[in-house]
């Protein structure tokens, strides 16, 4: 089981910054990847950026150039720094695992951009 605590969402005026944390109950060395996916009201849930064990990254078409996925192996944390927030980023952000075949979720923590 690995579980997932994310932390740092909250209110932000458009242009603004915030930076999601996401703690994991096991070491990421162990886990094959992680991302942050978020879910709008009424949309579907969609991925917002992954980083692999390797270090390798994907985004988003949406936010690439304004986010940025890192993790920190020690604090078997991973990190998701937004900025140049916009309306339409605000959503539930939820953290996610993959471990071979299987997927962890965070609780989730939410994001509103709006002045």
């Amino acid at each position: 089981q690995v579980q997932l605590v994310e932390s740092g969402g909250g209110l932000v005026q458009p242009g603004g910054s915030l930076k999601l944390s996401c703690a994991a109950s096991v070491s990421i060395f162990s886990v094959n990847a992680m991302g942050w996916y978020r879910q709008a009201p009424g949309k579907q849930r969609e991925l917002v950026a992954s980083i692999t064990s390797g270090g390798s990254t994907n985004y988003a078409d949406s936010v690439k150039g304004r986010f940025t996925i890192s993790r920190d192996n020690a604090e078997n944390t991973v990190y998701l720094q937004m900025n140049s927030l916009k309306p339409e980023d605000t959503a539930v952000y939820y953290c996610n695992a993959r471990r071979v075949l299987n997927y962890y979720w965070g609780q989730g923590t939410q994001v509103t951009v709006s002045s």
